[in-house]
This record gives C-alpha cells, structure tokens and sequence, in this order.
C-alpha cells in the first residue's frame, strides 16, 4: 500500500530540518512547513510500517481545530497549501505537553491499575475502573523528549525546575481547560466522547501560541457516546477511535517499546485496519466525507506547495 514513510526535500533557502516521530519539519527563518507523514509511533518508538492516508486525516482534522479554536488561544498556523502541509509561525516550544484527562483510560489507567492514586501530583479517587469518567477534568503534563520516553510530572515540579515560569504555565492551565471543554462539546455533538488529549505550547514574540496539532486520534482518544453506560455498566471495553487500538495489539502481541522488546509484524490486513480506522475518526468527528490525496507524485507535489508557499 502507499503511504508517505519520509520526505527528504531540498530547498535553497531553508535552514534546518527536523524529522519527528510523525512528522518532518523545515525551517524557514521565522516560519516552518510541517509534513505529516503517514509514519505511527506507540510508546514512543516508530513502527515499521507506514499508515495509508494517516498523515492526511492528522493535517485535515488538526486544521479544523486550530481555526475553531482560535478564538480561545491564538495558534501557530497561517495555511494548508497541501492535504499534508501546513505552514506557520516558528515558536519556541515549551518542554512539556499538557496532557489532559476526562476519563481513566490509557496510561492513567495502566498506572491506576498498578496501583497509583497519584498521578502527575493529582490525586485519585478509590473504586475507579477503566474508562470511568473522573469527577472533573485533570492536567497530568509530561516532558517533552526529544528522544526516548516522555515522562509524568507535576505542576509543582515544573514550576520548582524553572522548565515553565508559573505565570506561564498558569496561563497554560487555563487554555488548556478551556481547549478541551471546546473539543468535548463539539465531540458530544457528534455522538462522541473526547476521553483525553494533549496539547502544546510555545512562543512568539513573547506571546503564548497553541502548536502541533489538536484533537487529532494521535493526540487525543476518543469513544463513542451511544452504548457508553451500558458498556461500562457490564464491564465491557469501550468502543473507542484513536490509535489506543494499535497500542492494545503492541501489548497483545509483546510490545511496548521496551529494551530487548522486538517489533511484531503488521501485516497488509492489519495496516489497512489501522488506515480504516483513522479514516472512519475523521468522518465521525468532522461529519464529512473523507477524500484521499492521489499517492502519485505526492512528494512532488509536496515540495511544490511549500516552494510557492515559502519561496
């Protein structure tokens, strides 16, 4: 199947290039054009296949957020020459990702279920089990890697270590709360529940902007609101679209990034089960139909958008 496992484009006048777990980055003085790339990592590593039409539904949905969300906090975002592009302000990142949680699922249940009440510096309650909605909303940031495993840490931590001032990191609280209230309302109008996600932060001319991308199904998880109660009522698991199913079939099948741990196969079956899967989250969650980008000449066409974009 084709997919886009890398770019390797050569512009006259970009200055750096950075290639990420999922996407590839060239920098343009005080702009970059993102790629996403069909590339899927789980617990932190890439795996080895490519995922049809991925990088396609991450750039189409995270575009839609960033523009409905603008109002809230401004982003870093001017425009999507490519089903796979998108151009913007160069920030400077913030080291943490604010991590945000509706529901015990995922990592906060896999640490629960191990019996921590403590997670990131918030407590938890007793009696909770897997995919239960928690009495609010809770931060559970985690620093930023550039390389390896993304670690939990709490507010007070971050603010002792100096890796965000606390009027900042206040600052992100705040929008953080507010953004995923906003994808939770839009989430619920379409018969969906925005379990969890994560957001990220930098500056711009000392300003706080919004970067990466937003509720997408790599950042965030999502299930589906019919059958909910009764699900959890009869301790069946969740029907969920986000790639908390790629992550299940990695443990299954004796995976979860650690040392000595190898890769299994993903056969053809299964990628496009994956393919289906990203494609199905962004009709649900955008009510509309996806179109797929035609694979031939992409990454010239590519290079051509951000060229005429950018110079």
């Amino acid at each position: 199947m084709d997919a886009i496992k890398s770019t390797s484009l050569s512009f006259e006048n970009a200055t750096d290039v950075y290639k990420g777990k999922v996407r590839d980055v060239y920098y343009f003085g005080k702009k970059i054009a993102i790629v996403a790339s069909d590339r899927i990592s789980a617990f932190d590593v890439v795996l080895d296949r490519a995922i049809p039409y991925k990088g396609q539904v991450l750039n189409q949905i995270a575009e839609k957020f960033l523009k409905m969300t603008a109002d809230i906090v401004p982003n870093w975002l001017e425009s999507a020459p490519h089903p796979n592009v998108h151009v913007g302000k160069m920030c400077d990142a913030f080291a943490v990702e604010m991590v945000i949680r509706g529901y015990l699922a995922g990592h906060a249940w896999r640490e629960y279920k191990a019996g921590k009440r403590m997670l990131c510096g918030v407590a938890l309650p007793e009696g909770l089990k897997e995919n239960d909605r928690l009495p609010t909303p809770i931060i559970t940031p985690s620093t930023k890697a550039k390389e390896g495993h993304d670690e939990d840490i709490s507010r007070e931590e971050i603010i002792s270590q100096g890796v965000v001032s606390e009027e900042d990191y206040k600052k992100l609280e705040e929008y953080t709360f507010a953004l995923f209230a906003k994808g939770q309302e839009f989430a619920n109008e379409r018969g969906l529940i925005l379990v969890d996600t994560k957001y990220e932060f930098g500056k711009f001319d000392n300003e706080i902007y919004l970067i990466d991308e937003v509720h997408t199904p790599d950042s965030s998880r999502y299930f589906y609101q019919e059958g909910y109660e009764e699900r959890q009522a009869n301790d069946v698991p969740q029907k969920q679209l986000s790639k908390e199913f790629v992550r299940q079939w990695l443990i299954e099948n004796g995976f979860q990034g650690k040392d000595g741990q190898k890769q299994p196969f993903m056969s053809e079956e299964f990628v496009k089960s994956v393919s289906d899967r990203y494609i199905e989250l962004y009709e649900n969650i955008t009510g509309e139909t996806f179109e797929k980008a035609s694979y031939t000449n992409i990454q010239e066409e590519i290079f051509n958008s951000i060229k005429n974009e950018l110079g």
